[in-house]
């Protein structure tokens, strides 16, 4: 087996880590890719797993080499370059990342996506059960969360429950992609009330440009979460243009769409716990990784983009 067969290895849809670094040098070492931190009396190196890890977020104050560049090319990293804390990413206020360069990808999802793609009512269809998805996936993660019901969010709640199923109704009775997006805003909206009662932040307000804890961390875990949409669609060959909800004309918006599968589920209520906690962002961001493995979202978006590219050729 070679060196590029064993670095993938790991199907992406298993591995296990995103590592977000500053104020540190990413190189290659002896085979392995590594980060050179600079203390006051020595310098310390740390290796960095690539073969088990998914994206690389660099912050403020980091370099990295041509040779670091293509060993995790190799592997399958995604690499983003990013402001302080994870956020935003650059590139203006765009999903953009450094994508691995290889066509020897799957053909058969970006084939079947664009089956259905170009079809208005076949797009709309394949929102809305992205947006089933997404509800499905709340309801069973907070169910089945411990930590979660400790910190008072309970899926059968009599207003979240009822917000909820008013807008898992109204998903099928939309016409047009603003009608989804229209009500999706609404439930958002009912969410973070929710979540702010939860842990009696009653004055928060959603603001992306708010330096507050729970907006900041808001931001970080969306990012994490759109550096899992990003892999799948990568790994699965399928340019992220293709949005079905988000726009046709957003660049990265597809990647939106995906990660919308979790956020909601996982990053909305522990940014407002983490935020109560008073945590520190890489306490945060433990918490959020620690709960995408444990719930297995990367599993879950390569699943269902996975069923809806090859949904006309299924049986």
């Amino acid at each position: 087996m070679d060196q590029l067969t064993d670095l993938k290895a790991i199907l992406h849809s298993k591995r296990a880590n995103i590592y977000y670094l500053e104020k540190c040098r990413v190189m290659q070492k002896d085979g392995r890719v590594l980060y050179l931190t600079e203390n006051k009396d020595e310098n310390l190196y740390w290796n960095i797993p690539i073969a088990n890890t998914t994206v690389m977020l660099l912050g403020t104050g980091t370099s990295i080499t041509q040779a670091a560049m293509r060993m995790l090319a190799s592997a399958g990293v995604l690499v983003g370059f990013c402001g302080g804390g994870g956020t935003p990413l650059f590139s203006g206020c765009e999903i953009e990342w450094l994508n691995p360069q290889s066509e020897y990808r799957p053909t058969e999802y970006i084939q079947g996506w664009l089956k259905f793609w170009f079809d208005d009512t076949q797009r709309l269809a394949v929102a809305k059960v992205f947006q089933k998805a997404r509800v499905d996936y709340l309801r069973r993660v907070w169910d089945k969360d411990r930590d979660l019901k400790a910190e008072n969010f309970y899926p059968d709640d009599s207003g979240l429950a009822a917000a909820l199923d008013n807008y898992a109704a109204q998903i099928d009775s939309a016409e047009k992609t603003g009608d989804l997006l229209q009500r999706e805003a609404l439930l958002t909206k009912q969410l973070y009330r929710y979540a702010a009662r939860a842990t009696q932040q009653s004055d928060f307000t959603r603001d992306h440009q708010a330096t507050d804890l729970a907006n900041g961390f808001l931001n970080h875990g969306n990012y994490l979460a759109y550096g899992l949409a990003a892999t799948t669609l990568w790994v699965l060959g399928i340019p992220h243009g293709f949005a079905v909800l988000h726009g046709k004309t957003r660049r990265g918006a597809l990647v939106f769409d995906v990660a919308d599968l979790v956020k909601d589920a996982i990053v909305l209520p522990w940014a407002f716990v983490s935020a109560k906690e008073k945590m520190s962002e890489q306490e945060f961001r433990q918490q959020i990784l620690q709960k995408f493995t444990e719930h297995k979202a990367l599993d879950f978006m390569f699943d269902h983009v996975k069923q809806q590219a090859l949904r006309e050729i299924q049986p």
